[in-house]
């Protein structure tokens, strides 16, 4: 059996058994990023004396709740000290180290946390015989907005220091946990994933892990200039300028929230991203893309993918088609670089499907794309599709932006909450795609039984996850092109 005691840098934290999983919840990798340490980069953890009970999670970053959170039936506890992780270890203690596999959530950098249920690190790390690692990151305003130009001791982009923040807790302590600080494998998705791809270009993140795995989201950044305005819009409602902005550390925190909502309306934002990494210079001095197609993840392999209807999650199908979300409109928000705009949006059907599958290819896909032509000079890229339906239930008709979690953590139960009951052929796809990302973060080469997946510089190979399993060479090709890529 393993010792369940650990000795952390900051203290010793008692785990527990649960399910064949040695697991410690709710660990403080950062100081509560609360009163004069708002807006702040994170702060190393205080120490502690006696034995910290690890079995409960920590509390949700606070967030708007607009709609029940996925696979939650009730509001979690939530507060703005929220700097916390959890770990997923083997019942048995092993000779050697074993491969640490970091998850970054998603939740368009508003909502989510480390401890949602699909998140359950209990299947990989007794599957995989791998460390799971889960965290909690500042979020929504507290986490992204651009506040660096107020003064030396405020940040931008402190969710994404955050992260930081947690890798180095893992690489400092890991060990004590059985875990290699060595060979961490970060995977994330959605804003996890845009998250990664931020990671992979900022200074502060080099070294801190070796593999990495995107599912469906790249690079993302907002304009120092364009963030700027979001944050004189937010002060302007909080009644803060420069003469006050002491103000900052005392304002109710349900208030910053609130005012970023506020601001979302005012801007007519609808799905856009309003908080996210900002380009501000210092933190994340390059935008992702152009900072890895020079180098800055080198030798960092990856493994990236999409979905085949991600759009379908956020514009379903079912709904009338919107006049409202012009196509060219929406082309232009998501690929202002591309000059035939006018022509990919007239190469869409003009009804709610269409409108889904431009927000799929666009923003998911094309993104995916270019991030892993640019990441293939530098180190190997793999590519995937999860294509995964089940035709009869009135939204999982559609591969949908975020489906693919369940089957990575196979935590195919929590889908009850859709009211879905996958079937078995569900459950063994499930183990294979685990076994894809298993093998990755151990071996540094995504491996599926039975199938030859080669890199994606080999005729843009990409494994397709579906009922069959198959590599399909440059997938939807003549798309591709119109897309510019």
């Amino acid at each position: 059996m393993r010792e369940l005691q650990v000795q952390t840098t900051y203290g010793t934290v008692q785990g527990e058994l649960l399910h064949d999983a040695s697991v410690w919840k709710g660990i403080p990798y950062a100081k509560p990023p609360v009163g004069e340490l708002r807006f702040k980069a994170p702060v190393q953890p205080e120490s502690w004396d006696g034995i910290r009970q690890a079995n409960q999670f920590g509390p949700e970053n606070i967030q708007p709740r607009n709609h029940q959170s996925e696979g939650q039936t009730e509001i979690p506890n939530e507060s703005e000290d929220s700097l916390y992780l959890n770990i997923w270890a083997p019942k048995e203690k092993r000779a050697t180290p074993l491969p640490v596999m970091v998850w970054i959530h998603g939740g368009s950098f508003v909502t989510g946390s480390g401890s949602q249920p699909m998140y359950d690190g209990t299947q990989l790390a007794v599957r995989g015989d791998v460390i799971v690692v889960t965290i909690n990151y500042r979020l929504g305003p507290l986490g992204f907005l651009h506040m660096a130009p107020l003064g030396d001791s405020y940040v931008s982009n402190a969710g994404l220091l955050d992260q930081v923040a947690a890798l180095q807790w893992v690489k400092d302590n890991i060990s004590a946990f059985g875990g290699n600080p060595d060979q961490v494998t970060v995977f994330g998705e959605s804003a996890g994933s845009m998250s990664i791809a931020a990671l992979m270009a900022m200074p502060a993140a080099k070294g801190l892990f070796q593999r990495a795995i995107m599912e469906s989201g790249a690079s993302q950044f907002m304009p120092a200039e364009q963030a700027s305005a979001l944050r004189e819009g937010m002060l302007k409602i909080l009644g803060v300028n420069r003469d006050n902005l002491q103000k900052l550390n005392t304002i109710p925190v349900e208030q910053i929230i609130a005012a970023g909502e506020t601001v979302k309306q005012q801007s007519g934002a609808g799905m856009a991203l309003l908080f996210q990494p900002v380009l501000d210079g210092q933190t994340l001095p390059q935008m992702p893309l152009q900072a890895v197609s020079e180098g800055s993840a080198q030798d960092i392999p990856v493994l990236i993918g999409t979905t085949l209807h991600e759009g379908a999650l956020f514009i379903q199908p079912h709904v009338p088609f919107s006049k409202e979300i012009d196509m060219v409109q929406g082309v232009d928000f998501m690929t202002p670089d591309l000059e035939n705009r006018v022509a990919i949006a007239d190469s869409y059907p003009k009804t709610a499907d269409g409108q889904a599958q431009v927000m799929t290819d666009m923003f998911f896909w094309r993104s995916a794309l270019q991030y892993a032509a640019a990441q293939q000079k530098y180190a190997p890229v793999w590519m995937y599709r999860f294509d995964w339906v089940m035709p009869e239930h009135p939204l999982l008709k559609r591969a949908i932006h975020s489906i693919e979690m369940f089957f990575v953590f196979n935590t195919l139960h929590v889908l009850k909450f859709m009211n879905a009951e996958p079937d078995e052929a569900a459950a063994a796809l499930a183990l294979k795609v685990q076994d894809a990302w298993i093998s990755f973060a151990k071996n540094g080469k995504p491996e599926v039984a039975g199938v030859n997946w080669p890199e994606y510089e080999q005729d843009r190979a990409t494994l397709i996850f579906n009922h069959e399993i198959e590599v399909v060479h440059d997938p939807d090709a003549a798309k591709r092109e119109l897309l510019g890529l």
